[in-house]
């Protein structure tokens, strides 16, 4: 989408249609009222009918200027990230709805100058994530069906404001492409994207953006001694990769913060077979590492101050004659041994591995992020995420980036009573405790294989996947975790 900031006159202004928020009481902005007059009153007609109501999104056409305005309900008068994001995200959908090329949003003059930057994001994001549509395996759909919003126009009253709103522009694209990769990633089928075809899409990523990427293949996984991620490879024929990220790789006086996303490219639960229902969602469960490799191409675009390590160990789950079997016995590249009691706790395998690896680097933090447990979804809903680990410093900057980016985050506890329901009579842990308090047990096993890092883990099984459609998350894979991160990233080399 081609994204054009305007300076410019409401008034004066000629489009196709234009985004006209609407307030508590069914109030417009008084440049919209001016606006209205000129156009022939349509809008306050239409408010002061009573027939708008609150949550609607109506299209009304125009006696010139622009050819229809698109109102959507806004509320209250006062900037809230979420609530542009909405409005925005119901505007395109309807734009898209109606097969419209262009769109023009206004840049209020109620908000000042030097908060420009903030609104506009929001803007951006929105409109780039309502517009996502993953059409490339659809061979059927007419031309109205692909159709999207083509261009986006902001207009604002002064160059001042434009200059603010342009960096706005540049960040949200950034943010919202990373989330949109994300998406595809997750949103592929598991016949196209193999381990191996992931590496090569993370190389091409690193190429593009100037980060360095390595691939370590299963020979050179080996010969580190990750038993517990060749564990999970063995019953499938795609061999298994282990990818190493790093933007600001040659500045070691920086900052190093390692992200690592789990990588299960589809999962079938291996022996401890999953049911057949849904199992085709089972995709998505690399929507950790797909967050990984986003956040670290978007950090580079932003040539963020911070040495940045992205962990990526990525296999299929399959049963085979060669699968791991549940009472095999794992030993993890830190050399602590794991009971395998169930194979579909595949994703705490792999991870343990990166865990351990990260501690080479040493990191200021460690954050992981995986559709670990079932546990997850039942305990949150698709409402939120859950954060545990064991620094409260870094849980907090997670939470904030969070609120930010409304990617929301919801604290668990990591008591150490917990340890009890892993505890296996002939290995130094079990893979699982199981059915009681899952998201916590899976991330007491993970505490096992930390470093001496501050580290937190999220579970993300409970958000990875939309099932309704949401104003700029559309059915399908959200990619959640790609702006909580980046947010994390950017607030992090802010403040060091």
């Amino acid at each position: 989408m081609e994204i054009n900031v305007q300076v410019g006159k409401l008034e004066e202004l000629r489009a196709e249609a234009v985004y006209c928020p609407v307030f508590e009481g069914n109030k417009i902005e008084p440049d919209f009222a001016a606006f209205d007059k000129k156009t022939g009153g349509a809008l306050v007609r239409v408010l002061s009918t009573g027939d708008y109501k609150e949550g609607q999104t109506t299209v009304v056409y125009l006696n010139g200027g622009a050819k229809r305005a698109i109102l959507d309900w806004y509320g209250k008068r006062r900037f809230e990230a979420e609530a542009v994001r909405c409005a925005i995200g119901r505007v395109v959908n309807k734009a898209n709805e109606l097969g419209l090329k262009e769109l023009t949003l206004v840049y209020p003059k109620a908000l000042p100058v030097s908060g420009a930057e903030e609104p506009t994001i929001a803007m951006v994001e929105a409109a780039l994530l309502a517009n996502y549509k993953m059409m490339e395996y659809m061979t059927t759909l007419d031309e109205r069906q692909r159709s999207r919003l083509k261009q986006l126009n902001i207009l604002v009253a002064s160059r001042a404001v434009a200059q603010r709103t342009e960096k706005g522009v540049n960040r949200g694209r950034i943010g919202a492409e990373a989330t949109i990769l994300a998406r595809d990633l997750a949103n592929y089928p598991s016949n196209y994207l193999t381990p191996t075809r992931y590496a090569e899409i993370a190389k091409n990523e690193g190429k593009k953006w100037g980060f360095k990427v390595q691939i370590l293949n299963k020979p050179e996984i080996e010969k580190l001694g990750m038993g517990a991620l060749l564990g999970v490879a063995r019953g499938s024929a795609e061999p298994p990769v282990f990818m190493i990220l790093e933007h600001n790789a040659d500045r070691p006086r920086l900052d190093t913060v390692v992200l690592i996303g789990k990588g299960v490219t589809f999962d079938t639960g291996g022996i401890s077979l999953k049911p057949a229902d849904k199992m085709e969602e089972m995709k998505q469960d690399m929507a950790g590492s797909a967050a990984v490799l986003a956040a670290v191409g978007a950090a580079a675009r932003l040539k963020l101050p911070v040495h940045l390590v992205g962990l990526m160990p990525v296999t299929e789950n399959m049963p085979s004659g060669t699968a791991t079997k549940p009472g095999d016995i794992l030993k993890a590249l830190n050399g602590k041994t794991i009971e395998v009691i169930n194979t579909d706790a595949e994703g705490r395998l792999i991870l343990a591995d990166a865990l351990t690896y990260a501690e080479r680097f040493k990191p200021k933090a460690v954050v992981d992020m995986a559709t670990l447990t079932g546990a997850c979804r039942v305990a949150l809903a698709d409402v939120c995420a859950a954060v545990l680990g064991t620094d409260q410093r870094l849980i907090e900057q997670l939470k904030k980036a969070s609120a930010q980016t409304f990617e929301r985050l919801w604290q668990m506890p990591l008591y150490d009573e917990y340890d009890q329901l892993i505890k296996s009579q002939i290995a130094d842990v079990k893979n699982s405790g199981g059915r009681y308090g899952g998201v916590i047990t899976a991330t007491r096993f993970l505490k096992k294989f930390i470093g001496s890092y501050p580290w937190a883990h999220i579970d993300i099984a409970s958000v990875d996947l939309e099932e309704r459609g949401r104003p700029y998350v559309p059915k399908g894979a959200t990619g959640f975790g790609a702006r909580l991160f980046l947010q994390f990233v950017e607030n992090w080399a802010k403040r060091n």
